[in-house]
């Protein structure tokens, strides 16, 4: 379990972010088409996972828009933007954002928060998932990951593109 903070209270996640060096957990999301992902569905591509709360929130929404600016062009890499947001949400906002180089994801009926150990499991944002960022190798294997301690505080960027150099 990770406790973390949301505007300085304390919240706890269900467990810890997959360990670096060790093979991620497989996962199953629904696209803003209501299709399925899976990471297969980007097999032999580097993945972005940036998980987040909702994108009904500033940071959230500033998260999103900074990967697609910075990490989608990148060669071989896909951006996974995460939320228990669902898809029709995510899909009105990658429009009204111009997010076309990374993608929205819901883990809305998945047991991903779970699995990533990024649910939250008390307090008002119980049930969604915390801010974090894995990266994966094109093995999956994880290469990268950020707990962000405070929901309310962005990711660190510039270590996450340093682990795609």
């Amino acid at each position: 379990m990770a406790q973390i903070t949301l505007k300085g209270n304390a919240i706890n996640t269900c467990g810890s972010l997959p360990a670096n060096g060790s093979t991620a957990p497989a996962f199953e999301l629904v696209k803003t088409d209501l299709s399925e992902a899976t990471a297969e569905s980007y097999a032999g591509k580097r993945k972005v996972l940036n998980i987040f709360p909702s994108l009904d929130t500033p940071v959230c929404a500033l998260s999103v828009i900074r990967f697609n600016k910075e990490a989608a062009s990148l060669a071989n890499t896909a951006v996974l933007n995460i939320s228990a947001d669902l898809p029709f949400a995510l899909k009105r906002f990658c429009g009204a954002e111009g997010i076309e180089n990374a993608e929205a994801l819901s883990s809305f009926r998945s047991s991903f928060g779970k699995d990533y150990g990024v649910e939250i499991i008390d307090g008002p944002l119980k049930g969604v998932c915390s801010r974090a960022v894995v990266i994966l190798d094109e093995n999956n294997s994880v290469i990268y990951s950020e707990q962000v301690p405070e929901i309310t505080q962005e990711p660190n960027y510039d270590a996450a593109l340093a682990a795609l150099s």
